[in-house]
């Protein structure tokens, strides 16, 4: 399979599964924030995802794909910072502000930079166009976090920290997708990077969550608690995993754009299961959204 794949790169075929995937990370990843979000504590949820995809990580990364080359190690280890560096702000503005207010800058703010940041690592560059179509998709990001800002009656200064913090998680969003993209090209089997990029990257963060689990004066119960990591962790696979592909079959400031499409989901499921109301503006904004995700892939 993986020499399939590999063979798609560069070719029409791959071109629209790559889009496929994109879209696919950004449905996913959406449940995967709102799973962070909803019930529990977000530090204690993202440890018990990480702990789930990592152990059902480590036979395939052991056992049946090709072990990474010696040069992967050191591309493995500077990974790993910069996701742990991810999880810790994104849990800290998660546990500070609303999903709909937070979700929506981390995702606004990660393309923007991905973009420009590909154009130097991997010399893409976006048409005049395409350029337009990023605008209004950041447009329509932002001014939904503007809207659910103003409609969200809590501490303001906490709120604003939460800003802030989703501001550097977006940051790191951008430097994790073009650095996974880097990494997942360095291999000759790509299946080799997301085998072994699961099993170590979930290693670090449960005991994070362990220390904080100890400190909470009224503890939730660990089953449920797990199911949910385990629910977590398959959604991992499909939202990360897929724009990891995507970046390897094609561009990897487009496969960016077309996942942040995600808040247009998180918008949806925050309106469904999290009880918060979507409304016209949001509905006008999310299709704003939508439409620079197309004029990005047809400029």
């Amino acid at each position: 399979m993986s020499e399939w794949l590999i063979g798609l790169a560069g070719t029409p075929e791959g071109h629209w599964l790559a889009v496929g995937l994109a879209l696919l990370a950004a449905f996913t990843h959406a449940i995967f924030g709102a799973l962070q979000k909803g019930r529990y504590d977000p530090w204690l949820t993202r440890g018990a995802i990480d702990i789930s995809y990592t152990l059902m990580a480590a036979p395939f990364a052991l056992f049946v794909v090709p072990w990474p080359e010696p040069h992967m190690w050191p591309i493995f280890a500077f990974m790993l910072v910069i996701h742990i560096g991810y999880k810790v702000f994104q849990a800290m503005a998660y546990s500070r502000g609303a999903y709909t207010v937070v979700y929506p800058v981390v995702r606004g703010t990660g393309p923007l930079v991905t973009v420009i940041a590909a154009g130097f690592v991997f010399g893409e560059h976006f048409s005049f166009i395409q350029w337009l179509g990023v605008a209004l998709l950041l447009c329509g990001i932002f001014s939904l976090a503007a809207y659910n800002l103003n409609r969200t009656h809590v501490d303001r200064k906490r709120l604003w920290q939460a800003l802030g913090l989703a501001f550097i998680t977006g940051l790191f969003v951008a430097g994790y997708t073009t650095y996974d993209a880097y990494g997942i090209r360095a291999t000759a089997d790509p299946f080799t990077f997301l085998a072994w990029f699961f099993f170590l990257d979930g290693l670090l963060f449960p005991f994070i969550s362990l220390r904080h689990y100890k400190r909470m004066d009224v503890k939730p119960r660990l089953a449920p608690l797990m199911r949910r990591g385990f629910l977590g962790g398959l959604i991992a696979y499909m939202s990360f995993g897929s724009v990891m592909l995507a970046t390897r079959l094609d561009s990897v400031g487009q496969a960016a754009v077309l996942r942040e499409t995600s808040t247009v989901f998180a918008a949806l499921i925050g309106w469904l299961f999290l009880r918060e109301t979507v409304g016209p503006v949001r509905a006008v904004l999310m299709v704003f959204i939508a439409l620079g995700a197309v004029v990005v892939e047809f400029g």
